[in-house]
């Protein structure tokens, strides 16, 4: 059974996809091939003697093309599967998705499949007899993205050198976490509550994760069938096949009607892995399990897990001036339409401070980083977060 996914789900989906940049950079390339070779050999364009050879000199050329992009997308590719083997293994496999979203890995692999298809095109283009009119612009473009790629290939092998750092794999997490708060975790907030008597559950299709919720349909929904909506689980809680996944409330103005069950699970997204779209807490996530495995008498390195807290300390100390965050919808005169919650500081606060100081016994340096981090904390947090704060101060 596949797992009900949102529109916006798939659409993020295919945007972040490892696929899409080398699939456009191809197509370009073919488009870009064709028409070239239209355009030169029915409308004669003056492009005469820019790369003086005959058919069998344009032959060996391209074919050498040929060769020299195959065997360059092999080794790029080889480099991009070694460079995911080992940031998988040294820091975490929730990792993987900051190097396969690179638009520089990307950008790189399409740039050589675009000019392997653009010098097969134009291959096929040539004419077969020594009198005929040479593609001699489309040689020169073919010659360009040559140059290109070897451009390509030299920053690429600059750019996933440092990218494999990790410094930069923890800045990159903080940096997608600070855009996941700006959009989910707004500055102000009021308590909401569905009062109304729950008159339908809707279960999970299927086990997963929760990666995302659409509010405006469930409140479409909502509004059609006359009832509110609240949502069970938060974006990263693990739900199981047949598990409350969906509450539909009597509202004081009428009668509800039922609602739909498959239209009203594909507004909540379940997949096999946490992503950062809505889920705050899959940053800290990351940052925690590279302080954990940083920590492990394996790796013994106490930099990496200190350099994992700082950047954890600027995410934790942006959401103690905020509330917790609820995804929720209002109908014009007020009424809760929709109710989604989120999980709250004080479940971020154990994912950092309470995992990190159990694993760091007998490492006085995340000890007294952790110390300082909370009482940094507490002194910020608004009045609702102190409590979570407060229990975790150093009694000494």
């Amino acid at each position: 059974m596949s797992r009900p996914r949102t529109a916006a789900a798939r659409l993020a989906e295919i945007r972040q996809s490892f696929w899409l940049i080398p699939a456009l950079f191809a197509a370009s390339a073919v488009v870009l091939a064709i028409g070239l070779s239209v355009l030169e050999l029915r409308l004669r364009l003056p492009v005469e003697s820019i790369l003086p050879s005959g058919p069998a000199g344009a032959r060996s050329l391209l074919s050498s093309i040929i060769t020299a992009m195959i065997s360059f997308t092999a080794l790029v590719f080889s480099i991009t599967v070694v460079a995911l083997q080992l940031a998988s293994s040294q820091y975490s496999p929730r990792v993987l998705r900051t190097f396969l979203q690179d638009r520089v890995i990307q950008s790189t692999l399409g740039t050589f499949v675009a000019t392997f298809l653009f010098a097969m095109v134009v291959l096929a283009a040539l004419p077969s007899r020594d009198s005929e009119r040479l593609p001699e612009l489309s040689l020169a473009v073919s010659m360009s993205l040559v140059l290109a790629s070897t451009a390509m290939f030299i920053y690429y092998l600059h750019h996933i050198t440092t990218v494999m750092r990790v410094s930069h794999i923890i800045v990159a997490i903080g940096a997608q976490t600070r855009r996941t708060i700006d959009q989910h975790v707004p500055d102000h907030g009021e308590p909401a509550e569905v009062l109304g008597e729950v008159v339908q559950v809707v279960p999970a299709a299927a086990a997963g994760l929760v990666t995302s919720v659409d509010l405006a349909l469930l409140a479409r929904l909502g509004r059609e069938h006359d009832c509110a909506i609240t949502v069970v689980p938060a974006p990263g809680d693990f739900v199981v096949a047949g598990a409350q996944l969906l509450h539909c409330h009597r509202l004081p103005s009428g009668e509800p009607r039922p609602l739909p069950v498959e239209r009203v699970a594909n507004s909540v997204t379940i997949d096999v892995e946490r992503t950062p779209g809505q889920d705050v807490g899959f940053g800290l996530r990351q940052l925690a399990d590279i302080a954990t495995r940083a920590l492990s008498p394996a790796s013994n390195d106490v930099t990496t897990a200190v350099r994992a807290v700082q950047e954890a300390h600027d995410l934790l100390r942006r959401l103690a001036t905020r509330p917790d965050p609820v995804g929720i919808v209002r109908d014009d005169d007020g009424t809760v339409r929709v109710l989604a919650n989120r999980p709250t500081y004080d479940t971020y606060l154990a994912m950092i401070i309470d995992e990190l100081r159990s694993t760091a016994d007998g490492q006085p340096r995340i000890s007294r980083l952790l110390d300082a981090v909370v009482t940094d904390l507490d002194s910020v947090a608004l009045p609702a977060h102190r409590p979570a704060t407060r229990r975790r101060l150093p009694t000494s």
